[in-house]
This record gives structure tokens, sequence and C-alpha cells, in this order.
């Protein structure tokens, strides 16, 4: 079976195909990120008008590296939800119009389930059961997977995202956006003792996040600096904060893992979104691995963010296990809003 996957949530425009027995055959994706830098974050208007401009000559890019022609596909997944509303009716038209033209099923995939099954995409994937780190711009939570459908809520952030605590700080630093990857390179050279800011939650008894406070203490350390004026903070003072940041961040996740995998007695973590990509995080969850003794799993690096494939190949892993769950009926809904364990076992 051949699935197009089409993905369109935010500001990425991804479509790839994944064939049952072959793999993933390609993948394309077109980044907006130079649009919105102009404008310190994402604009739901203009993003909704990339999509429709991109996605079929990326459909078209990815037939061409897949050696494939539209009337080979055997079934269209595209994301329902989460994510912006107008951006999601995008990808679900273009793929609900293409199930009606070629008479193939389609199938709403959910965002987040995407994201959480991207590792096993990779080279040497995790089996089920395993514990996951969902962490990107807008979700950070700990998940146990028990199989595809199978999903408990652990824990989650009660305010920011992990990802959105790294573009604020990092706009409060004057790094532009995206601010996630610039505020971790500028912390390669900063020093770990320059500023030691509160790891919020990280002693809790539970598995939920707090990153509105961490944030705030970055407001404070920059408006308290001697010189008031973010332009004049050197790039030392900025690169000290930049890791007093990141160092906070990363400790509490780790900690949240490792006890999240102490309290299930598992020993395999999956990490997920796009934060996933971030080395501080890889190095300090691998230091903790060859401590405690479990196997950490990532997606490659290029299926961290959002993506085509990962879509394409959630829904494959659904039609597999139920044949059904892709339907010949076109009309379509999207869900901006829709927690992860709404989704029923398949």
């Amino acid at each position: 079976m051949i699935v197009l996957g089409v993905e369109s949530s935010c500001d990425e425009t991804g479509l790839a195909l994944y064939d049952t027995e072959r793999g993933l055959l390609s993948h394309a994706l077109y980044s907006q990120v130079a649009m919105h830098e102009e404008y310190g974050g994402v604009v739901p208007e203009l993003a909704s008008r990339d999509h429709i401009r991109r996605a079929i000559p990326l459909l078209e890019q990815s037939l061409t590296g897949a050696g494939k022609r539209l009337a080979d596909i055997d079934a269209i997944a595209y994301t329902q939800g989460p994510g912006l509303a107008g951006a999601l009716l995008v990808g679900s038209s273009i793929a609900c119009s293409l199930g009606m033209a070629l008479d193939k099923p389609v199938l709403g995939v959910h965002h987040l389930e995407g994201h959480l099954l991207s590792p096993l995409l990779a080279s040497e994937p995790p089996a089920f059961p395993f514990i996951a780190l969902l962490v990107s711009g807008g979700h950070t939570q700990l998940m146990r997977v028990d199989g595809v459908g199978q999903y408990t809520l652990l824990g989650e952030t009660l305010d920011d995202a992990a990802g959105e605590a790294f573009d604020k700080s990092a706009k409060l630093l004057g790094l532009g956006y995206p601010g996630g990857p610039a505020i971790s390179r500028l912390a390669e050279f900063g020093d770990p003792s320059a500023y030691k800011l509160p790891r919020p939650m990280m002693h809790t008894k539970d598995f939920n996040f707090s990153f509105s406070g961490l944030k705030t203490a970055v407001l404070t350390v920059v408006k308290n600096h001697e010189e008031k004026v973010i332009a004049n903070i050197c790039e030392q003072d900025k690169a000290d904060i930049a890791r007093g940041f990141v160092d906070a961040i990363v400790e509490v996740l780790t900690a949240k893992c490792v006890s999240a995998l102490k309290h299930t007695g598992l020993k395999r973590l999956v990490i997920a979104g796009g934060v996933g990509a971030n080395a501080q995080l890889r190095a300090s969850l691998n230091a903790a691995a060859a401590k405690k003794r479990f196997k950490v799993f990532y997606p490659e690096l290029e299926f961290c963010t959002d993506n085509g494939a990962m879509i394409a190949f959630a829904g494959a892993r659904r039609l597999m296990i139920n044949p059904d769950a892709a339907q010949k009926d076109y009309s379509f809904n999207v869900r901006p809003r829709w927690p992860l364990d709404e989704l029923r076992v398949v």
C-alpha cells in the first residue's frame, strides 16, 4: 500500500509517499521561517496562503522523487489537527479533493501521533512499549506509548511549552525568530556558573512541567543588567544568560524523563518534536541513559520538525492494522484543538 501524507498544521508544508513494504519513498518539505521571521512569529493568514502555493509543487516533487504517478497512490493521510485552523483546512481540502478525484480513501491523522511515531522511521526503531517526550513549540508532554493509538498521558506543561520558552527567551536576548536554535548555539559559548536560573517543578512528584517562570527569570536578569538596555549587553553576557536558560530547561526535561521511566519500569525513551533536535538536550539524555541504563531513540533530524513523512507513516500504520480506517467520505472537518488521549485504540 502506498500512502500519501499531507502536513500543513502550522508553518511547514510537507508531502510524502510511504510504502508499507518498502518504507519511505520520498518526502518534500517547505518551511515558511523566512517569511514569518519579519513578524517575529507565525502569522496564521500568511501561513494558510503559503500552504496553498506550495502544496501541489511539493506533491509533484514527491511523486517524481519516488518515481510514482498519482494513480499509484492507494490512500491519503492528512493532518486533521491540532494546529492553526486555516492551515489545517488547506491540507485537508487538498487531501480530500485528491481522494475524490482519484477515488481513493482518505484518513485524518493526529499531528502529535505523527510526531510520536516518527522515531519508528529511523533505521533502528524502538519497540513498544516506551516513554515518549513530545517536546515542541506548542507541546511538552510525557506519554506512555503501548502501541499505535494506545497513548497514556503522564504529564504535560501547565503553561508555556518548552519550544515557546526557547523562542520567547531568545527574543528577550534580541536573537530574532525562530529563537530556539539561535539560543542553543549561543549557549555553547556561555559560562554555566554565571547565572543559576530556576528549575521549575523539577522536584515535584508528578510529571508535569512549567516554563513560564523560567522565561520570567530570563526577563528579570535582562532587566537587572547594569546596562539596562538589551542592545548594550555584550555578547558574552548574552551567551552566559543563554547558557543558564538552556541548562535549566534541559535539566528539567531530563529529570522528568528519568522519573517517568523509573515510575513505569520501562527502559526505552523516545524523543519527538522540534526541540528533540536540540544538541544540549540530546547530550544530557544520552548521559542519563548511560548512567541509568536505558536507551534513547530520536527521530532523524529532518523529521524532528513538522513533515509529511510522519503523517504518511502514521496513516499507513493505522491502515495496516485496520484497512477500514480510511473512508471515501470526502467531507472533512479540522480539529485545531484535539487532545491526544481522545484518539481511539486501533
